[in-house]
């Protein structure tokens, strides 16, 4: 099946992150690949998939290829955002051999870790069934983050702020250091009017409290499912409501039915397992 069409990353946010990984594996030398293959030996590479998986990262390994062999020429099969089954040919490579056996590893860490988000992303969003809006968190891999927001965007998701100033969001240490919900979210909003207010609430209590301070979003964080719908209840009209914590596929269903507006889920970049997928080559 294939996917709607997705705007690609600049290669700018990644390029030097390729390099840099490039360099972590290359060391002085990739030595195996050095005393065996020759410096004119030619090849053609091909990235199967091996486990069903969406993928997201192509550009991103291809990067890999290019920085270690200018020429290797590239022709893409798949596209990010495509379903792929186990033995699906994604994308072929020709050119130097040295360069892609260099490659290979830093290119499949990449499109593995990314295409594993992407895939439990869209499950999530799968799982929803449209009734409510799948959000990520800033639970990412340090300097990865740009990556691995884009492919939840791959998988169907939408991303949650992207950095701390992207967006106000007052959680329970802002809250305590503030002296309650009530006064964190009136201290916020004579603060700054330019953008909408979320903050976090653990009981219905605080709910109201949020309410009546102005919040313009509220986090339900770690409530019961009648709590959640007691809240969506108690929101609608006056806040949009968002549920955070404790979210599995097994509850999507469940949660998606609350009535609330989304759902954020740090595991889609914290604990998505890796796709598998594998780079063949043989000499041309």
């Amino acid at each position: 099946m294939t996917g709607a069409p997705i705007e690609p990353l600049d290669p700018g946010v990644y390029r030097e992150i390729v390099r840099r990984a490039l360099a972590e594996d290359f060391g002085w030398g990739d030595v195996t690949t050095e005393g065996l293959i020759d410096r004119d030996q030619k090849a053609r590479g091909v990235i199967l998939a091996k486990s069903r998986c969406v993928l997201a990262g192509l550009g991103v390994a291809t990067e890999a290829f290019q920085q270690m062999d200018p020429a290797v020429t590239v022709t893409m099969h798949r596209r990010d955002g495509d379903w792929c089954d186990p033995s699906t040919l994604v994308a072929e490579y020709r050119g130097a051999a040295a360069g892609m056996l260099t490659a290979e590893r830093t290119a499949l860490n990449f499109l593995q870790r990314l295409c594993g988000i992407a895939t439990l992303t869209r499950q999530f969003v799968d799982a929803a069934g449209g009734r409510i809006t799948v959000l990520d968190t800033r639970k990412t891999t340090p300097l990865l983050r740009a990556l691995e927001k884009y492919a939840v965007r791959v998988g169907g998701g939408v991303n949650h702020r992207s950095g701390l100033d992207e967006g106000i969001l007052i959680k329970d240490n802002h809250i305590r250091l503030a002296g309650g919900v009530g006064p964190a979210v009136t201290r916020m909003r004579r603060a700054n009017r330019e953008m909408p207010t979320e903050v976090e609430a653990q009981t219905l209590g605080e709910v109201d409290e949020a309410l009546g301070a102005g919040a313009e979003i509220v986090l339900l964080d770690n409530l019961s499912t009648p709590d959640i719908i007691e809240a969506v209840r108690r929101c609608r009209g006056g806040a949009k409501t968002e549920i955070s914590g404790g979210v599995t596929l097994a509850r999507m269903p469940e949660l998606a039915a609350t009535g609330a507006d989304f759902v954020s889920i740090g595991a889609l970049t914290h604990s998505a397992p890796a796709s598998d997928l594998s780079f063949e080559i043989e000499p041309l």
